[in-house]
């Protein structure tokens, strides 16, 4: 039975240290701390959150890292990741001139009661408002937040983790809340 639980635990350990090397990470430093971290194109996740970088598993290779986020440039650069390794990024994008008020608010509503703590806590899903990254699930579903956007209509894409995806036509009216009901799954 010793022989057995020996021989299991060697195998588990050689399978993940294999499994380790067969893929590396990336984790990128900067600012804005929650910017849209896509890779070759594909939207990963929030680059970090509360000054805290995230670090996210990629195939071993060259990639295409770019960083967005509503108020700043875009901005774009080549990492190499080695497999069993993580490749550190550092970018720092440049604000753009934002219109000027009037605002009003878009935000995302949970189907429980309101608060000032989101109901999507952790949830990293994108949006993307008229086909641009606007941001994060979590960083728009409370009470509090939401983002401040000139009157007008736009064409709203959110994908949640843990509610339905939404694809909306908004109305967004100066100083005044709009709110988009998320759906559980």
């Amino acid at each position: 039975m010793r022989l057995l639980i020996v021989a299991l635990a060697a195998t588990f350990a050689f399978t993940c240290s294999a499994a380790d090397k067969s893929t590396g990470y990336i984790k990128a430093r900067g600012k804005p701390t929650g910017a849209g971290l896509f890779i070759d194109g594909k939207y990963i996740g929030p680059a970090g959150r509360f000054t805290v970088p995230e670090k996210y598993e990629v195939e071993p290779g060259d990639h295409e890292v770019a960083f967005k986020d509503p108020r700043y440039e875009d901005f774009s650069t080549k990492v190499s990741v080695k497999a069993g390794k993580t490749s550190k990024v550092s970018y720092h994008l440049k604000a753009v001139t934002l219109p000027p008020p009037p605002y009003g608010r878009l935000r995302f509503g949970g189907d429980g009661q309101e608060s000032f703590i989101s109901v999507t806590a952790g949830d990293t899903g994108p949006i993307y408002i008229n086909d641009k990254f606007y941001g994060f699930i979590d960083e728009l579903n409370n009470a509090g937040g939401g983002i401040l956007l000139p009157p007008g209509t736009y064409e709203v894409h959110a994908i949640p983790n843990g509610y339905q995806e939404v694809r909306q036509t908004v109305t967004v009216e100066a100083n005044k809340v709009m709110v988009i009901k998320l759906t559980k799954k």
